[in-house]
């Protein structure tokens, strides 16, 4: 019993065959203290696109008691022309409600690798159903998921068309515009849905996120991103669907359906399929087992259609399509998932635009996110860099321009908005997207509220071969300039294999400078200074001379001070970090001028003091250029009193 175990995922819907079909309201159970060796009982799958529920004879050998703090299972074997065709219970199965004399006892849940593929664990129900009345604290922001007057009145219409055709009895519409949701104002079209993978079993009943259209390099990218939370992906059979999904505003589910949870939609994937366990009311629980295991979450519920199986003693799986958008899954716990028909996330579109140079060509991504403040940083992020790879299509030597735009009610203006240049002799979209993911990280972890994230727009433009540039020289226009003045630098750049170019740089003195030497470097603005190097030897050496964090700073100051960072494309021009060394009889000159300095500016103060709080101004100038530039060079200017 301890060897390891696959996890049996499930996308099944039932239909018992009993002489009344099963309602939608609260169970009625067998608790698994009633459950005894040698009883028999029937379990409901789907297992081909005809999407006709089929029974399965189940078998109880007997309870696994997991000691204080766990859970028990109901251990059975599974036997019937359905399961042995398939060749026993498939990964794809789980959440599979189990009845014994027409109660339910629990749901599929696990299988042992390596035995028996017909012998299989159950999650008692009476473990599932505390699920539903846990708290619910996500998806507190202000965000109006779905505009009212449109879905009513795009159901109306359905309704209508639907009726005057004869077809179906529910209405099915789109979010809308004026909710921040990336769907149009009309009905869409059928559409073809992503096939994922019901979610597959691990020892520790936990499954797997299935990722689609990320290609190789963007699903390594995922999970390296993905790793911190302990989580991992696989990647699913089939493409993403490139578009949004249609929403079913009435949708009904009975234990056994098809059921899909969602992290992120659209021309990439996040998600997986499994079975509805039991329904009351608009409260639907599922799986039999955690989806990632994250207690209450945020994502989006689906209904989901069976493709087929895949036999096979260790990896054999039954894939489903996840379809319309029915619901909200609130909770992600230890015996299952569970969440509400008809109540939606807040969604966070993501678009991306790539431009390729090298190859001429334009692309256009676009995503849905469930408002999860988990996932939403590394979504970005990842979806960015998807993107770029499938439309280069080549991860050798280039330079990369990014340009982001996070619509948001946490920072100032409503906005945060950057632009920076990106080069790596490999794979530069390793490096290009770190900042979107450190901007979304910001407005995530607001301490101050929920931030409301209406939408992302990444816009990259990509081109084979290297674009940085060397700085070769600076020359000032003057050597003698006045506390306040500006000089301006002629400033000589070689970019790489190309001809040198000339700049003109302007410089503002800091009116409080003092007499004397002024000694300045001139660097791209990606280069790690001196003193950035001084405090990593610090803090390797467990020394950390760096100021303690401001508590008080609020998050709209935070993304203010992460957008005034350098950008690698600037050069940058500021005091030195490391000015040359002065011999003692320097030093003693240098200090006798501050005290002559210090007195004269005392006889002319009138006595009154800068505002508190107020900071000095800062000596310091960017200027942007199309290369990255890689290295520092050093001027200097000498500070004279005016008249001289």
């Amino acid at each position: 019993m301890h060897k390891l175990m696959r996890q049996v995922v499930a996308a099944l819907s039932v239909c018992v065959c009993l002489s009344n079909p099963v309602s939608a309201a609260a169970p009625d159970i067998l608790p698994v203290r009633e459950v005894t060796e040698g009883m028999d009982g029937t379990g409901y799958t789907v297992v081909d696109s005809s999407g006709a529920i089929s029974s399965f004879d189940v078998h109880v050998v007997g309870i696994l008691q997991n000691g204080k703090g766990s859970f028990p299972r109901i251990l059975a074997k599974a036997s019937g022309p359905i399961v042995e065709s398939a060749g026993g219970i498939l990964q794809g199965m789980s959440g599979s409600p189990v009845y014994v004399n027409g109660q339910l006892i629990g749901a599929a849940a696990a299988t042992y690798k390596d035995m028996d593929a017909y012998t299989f664990l159950i999650t008692p129900i009476e473990d599932m159903l505390p699920i539903w009345d846990m708290p619910d604290m996500k998806n507190q922001t202000h965000l109006q998921v779905i505009d009212i007057k449109k879905a009513a009145a795009a159901r109306e219409k359905v309704k209508a068309d639907l009726a005057a055709k004869d077809k179906a009895k529910q209405a099915k519409a789109a979010f809308g515009k004026d909710a921040g949701s990336p769907a149009s104002e009309t009905m869409k079209s059928p559409v073809t849905p992503p096939a994922l993978p019901s979610v597959g079993h691990e020892p520790q009943y936990k499954a797997t996120l299935y990722a689609m259209g990320f290609g190789d390099a963007g699903f390594s990218y995922l999970n390296q991103k993905l790793a911190p939370l302990g989580i991992k992906a696989a990647a699913a059979m089939g493409s993403s669907s490139g578009t949004d999904l249609n929403t079913d505003y009435q949708a009904v589910l009975q234990p056994g359906s098809p059921v899909g949870v969602v992290v992120a939609y659209g021309d990439f994937t996040l998600g997986a399929t499994g079975t509805v366990t039991a329904v009351d009311n608009k409260r639907v629980l599922a799986f039999g087992h955690p989806f990632l295991h994250r207690g209450n979450v945020n994502y989006f519920m689906t209904d989901a259609s069976v493709v087929g199986t895949v036999s096979g003693q260790s990896d054999g799986m039954k894939l489903a399509n996840v379809g319309h958008l029915i619901g909200r899954i609130n909770q992600d716990r230890g015996t299952g998932v569970a969440g509400i028909l008809g109540r939606f996330p807040s969604v966070v579109p993501i678009r991306v635009t790539v431009h390729d140079k090298t190859l001429a060509r334009t692309e256009n991504f676009s995503v849905s996110a469930a408002y999860d403040e988990d996932f939403l940083p590394l979504l970005a992020s990842t979806v960015a860099y998807g993107s770029l790879g499938r439309t280069v299509d080549d991860i050798s030597e280039s330079t990369v321009k990014v340009h982001f735009s996070i619509d948001t009610n946490a920072a100032d203006g409503g906005k945060v908005e950057r632009t920076n240049l990106f080069y790596a002799p490999s794979d530069t979209g390793q490096l290009a997207f770190n900042e979107l993911g450190q901007a979304m990280n910001l407005l995530c972890s607001n301490t101050d509220r929920e931030s409301d994230i209406y939408g992302v727009q990444v816009d990259i433009t990509s081109e084979t071969g290297r674009k940085t540039a060397s700085l070769i020289s600076a020359m000032p226009d003057k050597m003698k300039v006045h506390a306040g003045e500006t000089v301006t630098f002629q400033t000589t750049i070689r970019p790489y294999r190309r001809d040198k170019l000339t700049l003109k740089i302007p410089f503002k003195v800091p009116k409080t400078q003092r007499l004397g030497a002024m000694h300045l470097d001139l660097h791209g603005g990606g280069l790690v200074s001196v003193a950035q190097i001084l405090a990593a030897v610090q803090a390797q050496a467990g020394v950390d001379f760096s100021a303690e964090e401001d508590k008080t700073e609020t998050t709209a100051a935070k993304i203010k001070e992460f957008l005034d960072t350098d950008a690698n494309n600037e050069i940058v021009i500021e005091p030195s970090a490391q000015p040359p060394l002065m011999s003692e009889a320097e030093q003693r000159a240098a200090m006798k001028q501050a005290i002559r300095q210090s007195e004269e500016q005392a006889k002319k103060d009138d006595g009154t003091k800068a505002p508190k709080g107020a900071k000095p101004e800062p000596p310091k100038t960017k200027f942007a250029t199309d290369y990255v530039i890689d290295n520092v060079i050093h001027a200097t200017l000498q500070i004279v009193k005016k008249g001289e």
